[in-house]
């Protein structure tokens, strides 16, 4: 059985990484079907993250690092904009095989620029190659260069995009996702069920972090006092500024859906995977060693075994469901009802079909 990611879900979202992961599962081949299956992302990134990171290496890596963080970004960039035209090609937006929402940041309008499927009809200058959508949103500031393209719509009106990582806005693009479907219910779009305002229990959410260091503690208030433009930008291989924008635009989206989706009783609902615990080389953005590449494969398959967490609403902090199982357990639940929920809208199409 073919099955893909792009059959069972209405709308697929994600920010930087996740954003090109998006595009990977929806974008179509020849034939019509997602250019990779879910189980080809990893093999993806352990082939190609060696060279898209490539690792300064010597006695004085971390000055040559420092160096380069006061001069300009950490890489060109330059592999990585090719891999992802050579994969995407011509594709556009409104081509996907179901809806995409991909956030990146307009670094000189300074505001949040959203490329959704959902909007092409109404904004069709934003129907551009997934190629530079996906370059945009991967752009993350210290480590890759921002990016400038033009798109040009079928009336020969064209528009500028100056655009960085659209972690910068939604780090966790879920809300804006959610947001995005709302609008399309309440236009009565017929692809949705009329639903009530604020009955999330009509959604299913998975939502997959990329995992952080929040229980190590590496900053605190003592370090940051002292640190100024180069300590913000470079602290021990990491990047203090980039991590605390990140990781607080993640946390408010977490802490917001999982309050919302509690107090409507539909906890059941959203499914959060992120691992808070990382350390080390694992929890940087960019050390693709084959070892820690081999360390970040083998913390995705110990996360799978973990217990799912939601976030207690009185401390913010992450915490093992009561009941809940683990989260291989959880996916294996969600994927049953989006299964029946795809044979539901099949037999009803089949219905309204055969009843004109």
């Amino acid at each position: 059985m073919d099955a893909r990611l792009a059959d069972y879900f209405d709308v697929i979202a994600g920010t930087s990484t996740g954003g090109l992961i998006t595009a990977m599962l929806t974008a179509p081949n020849n034939d019509k079907r997602p250019l990779y299956a879910a189980k080809d992302i990893v093999p993806f990134y352990l082939e190609n993250c060696p060279k898209i990171f490539p690792q300064t290496r010597g006695p004085f890596a971390w000055m040559v690092n420092i160096f380069k963080a006061m001069i300009g970004p950490k890489y060109n960039g330059k592999y990585l904009h090719k891999l992802i035209k050579d994969i995407l090609g011509d594709t556009r937006l409104h081509n996907t095989l179901t809806s995409v929402v991909i956030p990146t940041f307009d670094i000189q309008n300074l505001q949040p620029t959203i490329f959704s499927s959902y909007q092409v009809t109404s904004k069709p200058i934003i129907d551009a190659l997934l190629s530079d959508i996906c370059i945009s949103t991967s752009a993350a500031p210290t480590y890759f260069p921002a990016y400038y393209f033009k798109n040009q719509d079928e009336q020969g009106n064209e528009k500028e995009f100056n655009l960085i990582d659209g972690g910068v806005a939604a780090n966790n693009p879920a809300l804006v996702a959610i947001s995005e479907v709302t609008k399309q219910v309440f236009k009565q779009n017929t692809d949705f069920f009329p639903i009530k305002p604020m009955d999330y229990g009509r959604f299913l959410v998975i939502s997959i972090g990329t995992g952080s260091e929040k229980t190590d503690h590496k900053y605190n208030a003592k370090m940051a006092a002292k640190w100024g433009v180069l300590g913000w930008l470079s602290n021990n291989g990491s990047t203090p500024l980039v991590d605390v924008f990140n990781q607080a635009s993640a946390d408010m989206v977490d802490v917001h859906l999982s309050v919302v989706f509690q107090a409507l009783h539909s906890e059941n609902n959203y499914l959060r995977i992120q691992d808070d615990s990382l350390s080390g080389t694992v929890s940087s953005v960019d050390v693709s060693t084959k070892e820690n590449m081999k360390n970040l494969v083998q913390v995705g398959e110990t996360l799978l075994k973990k217990p799912v967490s939601q976030v207690n609403i009185d401390t913010g902090d992450s915490e093992p469901l009561q009941n809940g199982g683990t989260n291989e357990e959880a996916i294996k639940r969600f994927a049953k009802l989006l299964s029946d929920e795809k044979k539901f809208r099949e037999s009803k199409y089949i219905d309204m079909k055969e009843s004109k």
